[in-house]
C-alpha cells in the first residue's frame, strides 16, 4: 500500500492540495475555497497532510489532524530548494509534500489553543513595550531641541518630565508644555497597559505546570517561561536539550570545507525573541554567581574568569536552555546542587 502525502498550500481565500505517492508520482491537484478545505478533507482517506508554518497553519493542523489524518509543519526556508519550476501555488505544494518526505526532515511542532494564548500575550506586550520605546525617544529628541536633556530609563523620564513641565522659568513654550503634557499621557496609558499585560502573563505562568517548572531553573521568569511553553510545549519534539539549544541559535555558526573545520559566532537561527530572553536571563546569573557555591554558579564563574563577559554569557544561555528543556520534558523540578 503506498502512503499518499498531501501538500497543502494555504492561503486566505485559496487553498492548493496536490496528492504524492511515496515514490514522489503526482497522483491529484486540487484546488479550493476557504469554507471546502474541511468538508474535503472529511471525505478524503486518511493520508499525510502536510503545511508551512505560517499564519493560520497551527489552526488549519488542529481541525485537519479531527478528521483522522496525521499533520505536519514544515518551516518555509525548506521548502524553497524543492521546488524546481516557476512559483505558482500548485508548485509550492508539490515542494512541500516532497520536503516532507526527506527521512532527516526537521518539522515544527503544532501548538495548541493554550500555546496560542501565551504567544498572543507576548506579542501583544512586545508591541506595547517598542510603542513606549519609541515615545521616550521621541520626548527626548524633542526636549533636547529646547535645551533639556532626560537620561535613558522609564523611571528617569517620569522624575525628570513632570518638573520641567512645573518649571517656569525653562525655555518650553506655552504650545510645548501643553504637548509634551499629551505625550506624557500617552506614556503613562503605555506603561499602564504593560503592567496589565504583565499580571495576565504571571496569572498565566502560575497557573500552567509547565510555566511553574520552567521557573525553578535560575534565570527563568514569568515571561521567559511563558515564551518557552509558547515555542515548544512539552519539549517532548526534541531529543535532548543539545538539540534544543542549537534550535535556539546558541551554538557556533560551522563553515568548514576540505576537512578543516571552522566556527563562528552563534548561528542566531530559531526564535529570536525567546533567544533574547535566554541571553538576558544569563546575564542577570552571571552578575551574581560570585556569591553562590552551587555547581552551576561556580561553573559560571570560571567560565567568566577565562572568557569574556559576552562570551560567557551565551555559553551560560546555552547551558539555561539545556537545563530548561530538561525540566520540562521530564516533568521535574530543577534541584541546585552544591560544591
Amino acid at each position: 500500500m503506498k502512503t499518499i502525502t498531501i501538500g497543502l498550500d494555504i492561503a486566505k481565500n485559496v487553498f492548493h492540495a496536490v496528492f504524492v505517492t511515496s515514490h514522489g508520482k503526482v497522483t491529484k491537484k486540487k484546488q479550493m475555497k476557504r469554507a471546502a478545505v474541511l468538508k474535503f478533507f472529511a471525505n478524503t482517506e486518511p493520508a499525510i497532510v502536510v503545511m508551512e508554518a505560517c499564519g493560520s497553519s497551527n489552526y488549519w493542523a488542529r481541525e485537519i489532524q479531527k478528521l483522522g489524518h496525521e499533520v505536519k509543519l514544515i518551516a518555509p526556508q525548506y521548502v524553497v530548494a524543492y521546488r524546481r519550476k516557476n512559483k505558482n501555488d500548485y508548485n509550492d505544494a508539490e515542494a512541500i509534500a516532497e520536503c516532507s518526505q526527506r527521512d532527516d526532515m526537521s518539522f515544527v511542532p503544532i501548538k495548541d489553543i493554550e500555546q496560542q494564548d501565551a504567544q498572543m500575550l507576548l506579542r501583544i506586550r512586545e508591541r506595547l513595550v517598542k510603542q513606549r520605546t519609541k515615545l521616550s525617544n521621541q520626548i527626548r529628541g524633542m526636549l533636547l531641541e529646547y535645551g533639556l536633556c532626560i537620561n535613558k530609563g522609564t523611571a528617569a523620564l517620569r522624575r525628570a518630565l513632570p518638573e520641567f513641565l512645573e518649571d517656569a522659568d525653562n525655555s518650553l513654550t506655552w504650545t510645548a508644555r501643553s504637548l509634551f503634557s499629551e505625550l506624557y499621557e500617552e506614556y503613562l496609558l503605555l506603561s499602564d497597559k504593560i503592567e496589565k499585560v504583565d499580571k495576565k502573563i504571571k496569572a498565566f505562568t502560575n497557573e500552567n505546570e509547565l510555566c511553574q517548572l520552567a521557573q525553578t531553573v535560575t534565570g527563568i521568569g514569568p515571561i521567559t517561561a511563558l515564551a518557552l511553553y509558547a515555542a515548544i510545549g512539552n519539549g517532548k519534539h526534541f531529543a535532548n536539550g543539545r538539540h534544543f539549544a542549537a534550535w535556539c541559535g546558541l551554538v557556533p555558526r560551522q563553515h568548514s570545507t576540505g576537512g578543516k573545520s571552522v566556527l563562528y559566532g552563534i548561528s542566531k537561527k530559531g526564535n529570536i525573541v525567546l533567544r533574547a530572553l535566554l541571553v538576558h536571563g544569563a546575564r542577570s546569573v552571571l552578575n551574581v554567581v560570585d556569591k553562590k557555591e552551587d555547581k552551576l554558579s561556580v561553573w559560571a564563574t570560571n567560565l567568566k574568569m577565562k572568557k569574556s563577559y559576552n562570551v560567557a554569557c551565551v555559553a551560560l544561555a546555552n547551558k539555561l536552555a539545556r537545563v530548561v528543556w530538561s525540566v520540562i520534558a521530564n516533568n521535574r523540578p530543577y534541584e541546585l546542587k552544591m560544591v
